[in-house]
């Protein structure tokens, strides 16, 4: 293994992260306690209005399509804008939309259409905050290989703590206690969030390029990322894995109900135990880099969960269930660290938001096949189809890409990277 891949797995800098990343993660925590809450009760709040699993499709992927529809011209448009008052309207929007479908649930005129929206437009709101962050962390970190693995680590830990460990059990008792509880949590969350974002520290933003059209930007985005083979193989795993994680996710509340006989609070004990698999994950990332090669834990991390899903397909109890959701969890949780700081390592600033769109537009975009169908097989065949397919499309998916991630390309990528000067 070459000097440049155990840099940016093993190299400890003398700096400290910077005051502003505190502020940058303490909102995005809290933000992702609110998106936990939500992330259980919303299928539940579904339920109570449907049991078809079609519905329950639309549901799904509406949260999708804002990522398919626009997804690069979003990232565009954050290489344009300032970042962090991007991030904080953003978040500000979110909390006054979600006073809507919590008027409607305390005057019992919740429906699926209203719900399916509701997930349209957090999910827009998602996409311009997520890109903005992105963009804005490599700026706030100087670019630094081993900072960005420090920060996404502790990003990725403590999302993954606060929206599946405590956020999908607070979100199930929540929504026992009334529809509009998890809904004006999620609200609060977003209300605090944007206000911390609010304080953080300018960074130096670089200038799209002169008389440079949107589209022509959101093309060189694009282009950027199908003609760089690294870049691309790490955005077709997320796009493949969705289609088969959202094939899961659309029957999994009613594969817990009528397959493991779980009631709600089990429900979200299920997604905590893929969120403590998750923290699992994020904290050895970095040792799982340094022993394998980043591009090499990739492919085993992307291994793990396909084999995992099969393991829930086949699970005849919550009990082995939940351990299936854990490994699946943590092999997830690796990948969110080391993927996510290999991309903002290499790619240049000026085009960072738009390549994180591009990268995040791929995979949303693939979701909502997922989505439909999950909830075809479903219909068509039955509950634990889903599941055996998508294990199918994740250990397919790895073959394809193993190549295109490997050790020598992403030692190849950093030594590029720190050729080039930022601009």
């Amino acid at each position: 293994m070459s000097e440049t891949l155990i840099d940016i797995g093993t190299r400890t800098s003398p700096r400290k992260l910077p005051a502003g990343f505190g502020r940058l993660w303490t909102a995005q925590t809290v933000s992702s306690l609110g998106d936990g809450v939500t992330h259980a009760a919303l299928p539940l709040l579904a339920l109570t209005l449907t049991r078809d699993p079609m519905a329950l499709a639309v549901v799904t992927a509406a949260g999708t399509l804002p990522w398919l529809l626009f997804g690069v011209l979003g990232g565009a448009l954050v290489d344009r804008w300032d970042r962090r008052r991007t991030m904080w309207v953003a978040d500000t929007a979110r909390a006054v939309l979600l006073a809507i479908p919590a008027a409607a649930a305390a005057l019992d005129v919740l429906n699926i259409p209203l719900l399916a929206a509701l997930a349209f437009l957090l999910a827009l709101g998602g996409l311009f905050f997520d890109t903005a962050a992105t963009a804005y962390l490599p700026d706030l970190l100087g670019r630094d290989p081993t900072h960005l693995q420090r920060a996404n680590t502790r990003l990725r830990g403590t999302q993954t703590a606060a929206s599946g460990f405590a956020g999908p059990p607070a979100g199930s008792v929540l929504l026992t206690l009334g529809r509009t509880l998890p809904l004006l949590t999620d609200a609060v969350s977003f209300a605090v969030s944007a206000l911390l974002v609010r304080t953080l520290p300018a960074t130096p933003h670089p200038l799209p390029q002169a008389r440079e059209s949107l589209l022509r930007q959101a093309r060189a985005g694009a282009a950027y990322v199908f003609q760089d083979r690294l870049l691309l193989g790490l955005a077709l795993r997320p796009a493949v894995g969705n289609i088969a994680f959202l094939a899961v996710e659309t029957v999994l509340a009613l594969f817990a109900h009528d397959r493991l006989g779980t009631g709600p609070f089990g429900f979200g004990l299920l997604l905590t135990a893929e969120a403590t698999g998750g923290l699992l994950g994020a904290a050895t990332a970095s040792i799982l880099g340094r022993q394998l090669g980043t591009g090499t834990a990739l492919t085993a991390t992307a291994t793990i969960e396909g084999l995992a899903i099969l393991g829930l397909a086949t699970a005849p109890n919550p009990y082995v269930a939940g351990l299936a959701l854990a490994v699946c969890g943590a092999a997830m949780g690796a990948t969110m660290v080391l993927a996510p700081s290999l991309r903002q390592a290499i790619v240049p600033a000026h085009l960072i938001g738009r390549v994180a769109a591009t990268s995040r537009m791929l995979a949303m975009g693939a979701a909502p096949t997922g989505a439909f169908l999950g909830g075809w097989l479903a219909t068509t065949y039955n509950i634990r189809t889903p599941l055996y397919t998508a294990a199918g499309l994740l250990l397919a998916m790895t073959a394809v890409t193993a190549t295109m991630t490997s050790n020598r390309r992403v030692e190849a990528a950093l030594r590029n990277a720190a050729e080039v000067p930022a601009r």
